[in-house]
């Protein structure tokens, strides 16, 4: 016998995919518009079925398709490399942080919780990381500052591991002779997949979109991510046009799809990202979603 939907059921679901809507239609709005000619684009405005396709945009970025593969390249390894170390450092402070008998762990806690209010300020850091970590023009430029250990997710991974951890069975773990490591890897973590699912996507995003480090610490374009490299083409373009006095220039900018590359340039950043976030997406809306019900 089929269930008959409540008319909330109905209406909550109407909503829903009223939002769903207004969430997909920017994005395939951007698709659209960097797939449009460029005249039309400048003549009629950005539109989801426009009256001529080109695909110039996406030539002229991938004129150089050496140095954005090496970007891609950097940028996957940054972000696998950061995201597994991020998640490790948290899970190491956050679980003491969740355990009673952890001498003195309310002072460390408000540590973690005063550098969200609080901070040096970027002159201070930068002259920190330049000249005593000596990280600029590295790969690790684009991976220690600001995003290797998050205030926030060690308290939210804290809380979770204080929510959702029974107390015994970690004291089941310590009678039968586990030490606090095997306990953490062996018991701990393996009833906390959903968060660590959760914490690796939203880490693996923060890494995949920064773009400041690059732009704070990095001068050797060959070290560029994927996000600093098309911000520096973006510069190009916007150099190339505030640069149009000269007939040259001028030519140049009227066979350059300028606004088509903007598009372009924003499609390219983040469609790797919504190709991968569906294999993440049980495992997000899980762990976001267990703390509020406890077995």
């Amino acid at each position: 016998m089929v269930e008959k939907k409540s008319p909330f059921q109905f209406f909550a679901n109407l909503i829903m995919i009223v939002l769903a809507l207004c969430c997909l239609f920017p994005f395939a709005l951007l698709v659209m518009s960097s797939l449009t000619e460029e005249n039309t684009l400048i003549r009629e405005g950005y539109s989801l079925f426009p009256k001529q396709f080109s695909a110039e945009s996406y030539t002229y970025l991938f004129k150089n398709i050496d140095k954005i593969g090496r970007a891609y390249g950097i940028t996957v390894f940054v972000t696998f490399v950061g995201t597994v170390a991020s998640l490790l450092m948290t899970v190491l402070m956050a679980y003491p942080l969740s355990r009673k008998d952890f001498y003195g762990r309310n002072i460390f806690a408000f540590f973690v919780f005063f550098t969200m209010l609080f901070n040096g300020g970027l002159v201070p850091t930068y002259i920190m990381y330049t000249r005593y970590l000596h990280i600029k023009n590295t790969i690790w430029a684009l991976i220690i500052p600001s995003l290797l250990v998050s205030a926030f997710y060690v308290i939210m991974m804290r809380t979770y591991f204080t929510t959702n951890i029974p107390d015994a069975v970690i004291e089941a773990a310590r009678i039968d002779g586990a030490g606090e490591f095997r306990i953490l890897f062996q018991v701990v973590l393996p009833m906390s997949l959903p968060m660590m699912a959760t914490m690796a996507l939203l880490i693996g995003l923060g890494y995949w979109n920064d773009w400041k480090n690059g732009l704070y610490y990095l001068t050797d374009q060959n070290l560029f991510s994927i996000q600093n490299m098309l911000n520096q083409m973006l510069k190009d373009v916007q150099f190339l046009k505030s640069g149009a006095d000269s007939s040259a220039a001028a030519d140049l900018m009227q066979s350059m799809p300028a606004v088509g590359i903007k598009m372009s340039i924003a499609v390219v950043g983040a469609l790797p990202v919504m190709v991968a976030y569906p294999f993440f997406q049980k495992y997000f809306v899980k762990g976001i979603t267990i703390g509020a019900v406890k077995g």
